[in-house]
């Protein structure tokens, strides 16, 4: 998709910025070790996200959100693009220096359970890296975990108790607990509700609200619920097929969607209200092979505003209205 161009002049109201960015997966080789295909997970997706706020980053399964998420921090390297943290390109920084700076940035994984050891104390799970990068002298440590664990809800006395003696929502309050230990100044949170239950998801995203306001932490909230992204979001990015369709204000989303595939969207998030009727717009086909993706717009084989120049060439991924990007050949492209 192409992306208007932008200059590299970092905004000092951003936390982080994201030029262009790619992760291909080569799936074959010549016999010369080129690769002859690539699956495109992230290409081209440009954002950024201003301090002591949230991006939602929502889109189908598969679309590419949680591979933006570990490409930004580096658990996956950078095919091409630039990401910029606090003015710093996390894409040229060498692994030392990028160490020293892990603390800063931390994520929050999807499934708690899996992402805790079983054979350490919730203690020493939210203790691990505060010790090995220092973050409080050693005889602040023990009083500096017990605080951490009450901010996140945790009583003192599960500090010697193990993750399998705990419930889902309470893991992954184990799980916030060891990413704000650090001290951070952003932090991924990767579909940090699908495994719990609707109760247990607003005690966590209760959570969440009380930590950014105490503590100013800057989210990238990656999910596929649309109704928790409008709670907690500032800004929302709405992706397919590892392209970023739409991006803008929270409002100006949900009040004005502009992309066809932000309409089917919003068209299935349930309401309350039980006598407001719902236009669903069902979208027809499978999601094509991010191997071989459809020539110009990618949405435009299941689009229902698909035109012949959709086939043709890429929509520019472009600003109508303040703060409200949209790539899509409806609206003009001079």
């Amino acid at each position: 998709m192409a992306i208007e161009m932008m200059e590299y002049a970092n905004n000092s109201d951003n936390i982080l910025e994201v030029y262009n960015l790619k992760k291909y997966y080569p799936i074959s080789k010549f016999v010369l070790g080129k690769s002859r295909s690539y699956v495109k997970a992230v290409d081209d997706v440009s954002f950024s996200i201003k301090r002591g706020t949230t991006m939602g980053l929502v889109g189908e399964s598969g679309c590419g959100k949680t591979t933006v998420g570990r490409t930004i921090l580096r658990l996956h390297e950078v095919t091409d693009g630039k990401v910029f943290f606090e003015g710093r390109d996390l894409s040229k920084i060498p692994p030392a220096r990028l160490r020293k700076m892990r603390p800063q940035m931390q994520m929050i994984f999807q499934d708690p359970y899996s992402s805790l050891s079983p054979r350490m104390p919730i203690g020493e799970i939210i203790g691990e890296a505060v010790k090995e990068h220092k973050i409080v002298p050693k005889s602040e440590y023990r009083a500096y975990i017990l605080k951490v664990m009450r901010d996140c809800g945790l009583q003192p006395h599960f500090y010697y108790r193990y993750p399998h003696e705990f419930s889902g929502g309470q893991r992954q309050r184990i799980s916030i607990a060891r990413a704000v230990a650090l001290k951070p100044k952003f932090i991924i949170c990767d579909e940090p509700l699908s495994a719990l239950d609707v109760s247990i998801q607003a005690q966590i995203i209760n959570l969440m609200k009380d930590l950014q306001e105490q503590y100013g932490y800057t989210y990238l909230f990656i999910s596929h619920d649309l109704s928790v992204v409008e709670y907690l979001s500032d800004t929302i990015g709405v992706m397919y097929l590892g392209s970023m369709m739409e991006m803008g204000d929270k409002k100006k989303i949900f009040a004005n969607p502009m992309h066809p595939y932000t309409k089917a969207l919003l068209s299935a998030v349930p309401v309350s209200n039980p006598d407001v009727k719902m236009n669903r717009i069902i979208l027809e086909g499978d999601i094509p092979s991010p191997v071989n993706p459809p020539s110009g717009c990618k949405f435009r084989t299941r689009c229902p505003n698909a035109m012949p120049i959709c086939a043709e060439k890429a929509p520019v991924f472009k600003e109508y209205e303040e703060n409200h990007k949209v790539a899509c050949h409806l609206y003009s492209q001079d």
